[in-house]
């Protein structure tokens, strides 16, 4: 059975109501990056961060899975399929993928200040109780904080990312600008027999790589277009 690869972004969530972070509009624009995406920012007001977060849980609650995801998942009846996300949200699980990688952690999780990524104080939260409080504390008594890898943080499932990417047969990327590291070198992994396919409605730019099929669409769009293609070629 063949592997598939995908690496996701923010794009890959744009048509299910999702905002992006960066470009026109996005969240940044609200809401500066120092402030809730960094240790830094959480030191210095965590009240606000939590705030941010808990936001961000109640609009994941309000919307589904679009076509893209759901496309991805149904792959998995013939190939071998990873999917490496950027993306906080649990919409590639909810849309039925069951191998997914997070390089940025779970909104819908909450773990130690203390040892963030520490497996044993990541819990899951509940649709019923989305929401963290300042005084909430994680088993190890530190205050729970979202389990999201901020800027400047290590990104410790890049090593999974990596090691799953290292045998793929196919690798598709879908809805991120490549601009964040590590995840975008990612791209210098990939086995250099594999063709690389680019899903973006946006110009991205990739410098040197002559394997890359770039296709200038949306999401769900997108994995039309693949689906045709590997039907075309098996």
């Amino acid at each position: 059975m063949k592997k598939i690869v995908f690496l996701t972004g923010a794009g890959m969530s744009v048509e299910s109501g999702l905002s992006t972070f960066r470009g026109g509009g996005g969240m940044w624009d609200e809401y500066p990056v120092e402030k809730v995406a960094s240790i830094e920012g959480y030191n210095a007001d965590p009240a606000l961060v939590i705030e941010f977060y808990n936001k961000r849980r109640k609009e994941l609650l309000g919307v589904q899975p679009n076509e893209g995801h759901r496309l991805i998942a149904s792959l998995e009846e013939q190939y071998n399929v990873t999917v490496v996300t950027q993306n906080v949200d649990d919409l590639h699980e909810r849309a039925g993928s069951t191998n997914v990688i997070h390089l940025h952690g779970e909104l819908m999780k909450a773990t130690s200040s203390l040892q963030p990524n520490n497996l044993q104080y990541v819990r899951t939260l509940s649709e019923e109780n989305i929401e963290i409080a300042l005084g909430d504390k994680a088993d190890d008594g530190s205050q729970l904080r979202p389990y999201i890898v901020w800027f400047g943080e290590a990104v410790p499932m890049m090593d999974n990312a990596i090691h799953a990417l290292r045998d793929a047969d196919i690798f598709i990327i879908i809805g991120t600008s490549l601009n964040v590291y590590p995840a975008a070198g990612l791209l210098n992994y990939a086995p250099a027999r594999i063709p690389i396919y680019l899903i973006d409605p946006n110009e991205v730019r990739v410098a040197g790589n002559n394997r890359l099929t770039v296709i200038r669409r949306g999401a769900s769009e997108g994995m039309r277009e693949i689906i045709d293609l590997l039907q075309q070629h098996g």
